[in-house]
């Protein structure tokens, strides 16, 4: 399948990528993703920010989010267990206590007790990865703080499946979510290189490849 991208859409993407570098809230969600495919993209986004390539796949990946976002429009929070929730979409959070923003696909306020903040995001992959636990949590962390509602689970939509995933969002998960924040900040501040992904398979489709002189 072919994303029909045009160039204003390629050029705001590239404007995006500049941005977002926030000296109040530094880190973005999105890059929970990259420090658990390889630490590295997360130093080289914050260290060398002028030279981070804009790949097909990021820009299709975007795409399909957005046209999940109107399909999502047209129905019900039922699917998610929930008979009545309020939705807001493409939320735009942040922490400065965290160090974090991003924006949610979907947010479902649900105001009949018990009372919880839902967090829905829609992935273009087969599989919900240990990364997308943390994505969806750091979502879920920032609506809390924001509104004062427990967060205990979270939806993942698989979009090429078809098919909704719950995530609950255990101790255990939140205390290694904020042990990486923790780990990532201070990646950060240190300016120092990690090591390579072990997986060295990745390397090979990485567009940050030709920056590493040790892979």
């Amino acid at each position: 399948m072919e994303a029909n991208l045009n160039e204003e859409q390629i050029d705001e993407a590239r404007l995006d990528w500049r941005l977002w570098m926030d000296p109040i809230y530094p880190l973005r969600v999105t890059d929970l993703k990259q420090w658990f495919y390889c630490r590295r993209i997360v130093y080289y986004a914050f260290c060398l920010p002028d030279v981070r390539p804009l790949t097909f796949k990021m820009l299709y990946g975007r795409q399909a989010g957005e046209e999940e976002i109107l399909r999502e429009m047209r129905r019900s929070t039922r699917r998610y267990g929930i008979p009545n929730g309020r939705r807001e979409f493409e939320v735009e959070l942040a922490s400065e206590r965290l160090g974090l923003r991003g924006k949610a696909d979907l947010v479902i306020w649900v105001e009949e007790e018990p009372a919880e903040v839902v967090v829905v995001e829609y992935k273009n992959s087969s599989k919900v990865g240990q990364a997308v636990h943390y994505q969806l949590l750091a979502y879920a962390a920032m609506l809390e703080e924001k509104s004062g509602l427990p967060a205990r689970r979270g939806f993942v939509y698989l979009i090429p499946l078809r098919r909704t995933q719950e995530i609950t969002f255990t101790e255990n998960l939140r205390q290694n979510f904020y042990t990486t924040l923790q780990e990532m900040h201070q990646m950060i501040h240190s300016e120092k290189m990690p090591p390579p992904a072990p997986e060295r398979a990745k390397c090979l489709s990485c567009e940050f490849r030709r920056f590493c002189n040790d892979v």
